[in-house]
């Protein structure tokens, strides 16, 4: 899926649309983000030694996960974010990186989802999460 298909299934825009391109495969959203150096989030974090903040990273996790969701998420619904757990941060994700997620839905119940995933550069793991969200109309 491509940044036009993305769109379609997501409500981000801009420099909050923060995947370029993403599959899904056997329950299995897989999703990739390139850092090209210029995104607004490396401008203060860190002055000559830019470090991609684990937020943006708990957030890219969440947008490719999203996209498991495709049809419900086409539904004129904003995911909302109810939580994060056992977050850990393994490497960090620079310029130049490709940072590639993993993510599964693990259960839902309603409005909310619950699901882990993993973030990796050049198949070295970077973060780890689990995290919950609801789709709100």
């Amino acid at each position: 899926m491509d940044i036009e298909q993305i769109k379609t299934i997501l409500p981000h825009r801009d420099n909050m649309l923060l995947i370029d391109e993403a599959e899904v495969e056997n329950g299995v959203a897989r999703g990739k983000k390139t850092i090209t150096g210029e995104e607004w989030f490396l401008k203060g974090h860190f002055p000559g030694n830019p470090v991609v903040p684990g937020v943006i990273l708990c957030e890219i996790l969440a947008q490719s996960c999203c996209v498991l969701l495709g049809e419900s998420m086409q539904e004129k619904v904003t995911p909302y974010f109810t939580g994060l757990d056992k977050v850990k941060f393994k490497n960090p994700v620079k310029p130049g990186d490709t940072f590639e997620t993993e993510c599964e839905i693990l259960k839902s119940k309603g409005v909310f989802y619950f699901a882990k995933g993993k973030g990796y550069v050049n198949g070295k793991l970077c973060v780890t999460a689990e995290f919950s969200f609801a789709l709100v109309k």
